[in-house]
């Protein structure tokens, strides 16, 4: 299971942000997560509220995912397409020659902190 050395990543990015802003909570992070990342939400979710009770700072934070589609290019067509419904091959040309553009990224879109942190 990789998802807890995510959370943990995510964790650390997150004290140092906090840190660099004298914060001394967080209620919440808001993760993009790709639809092809490989990271299971479950898991993460589950990692999450057991890494964050052992974090003063993290104590009761929420994790919100917010799903980026996998989109993939066509290099011979120039179409753009879901990847999940269609794979390597292009549905327009049938080209193979295709490169995935978004959908493996997990970044930290947001972090918020209660009122007074």
């Amino acid at each position: 299971m990789h998802e807890l050395g995510i959370v943990f990543n995510i964790i650390e990015s997150v004290e140092q942000v906090a840190a660099g802003n004298g914060l001394s909570r967080v209620s919440a992070v808001t993760l993009e997560l790709g639809e092809v990342s490989g990271i299971v939400p479950g898991y993460l979710s589950d990692c999450w509220a057991w890494a964050c009770a052992k974090k003063p700072l993290m104590e009761g934070c929420e994790l919100m995912l917010e799903e980026v589609p996998a989109l993939t290019f066509c290099e011979s067509c120039g179409a753009t397409y879901g990847t999940v419904e269609h794979g390597k091959t292009c549905p327009t040309c049938g080209s193979g020659s295709t490169r995935l553009v978004q959908g493996q990224e997990a970044v930290i879109k947001e972090i918020a902190v209660p009122d007074g942190a």
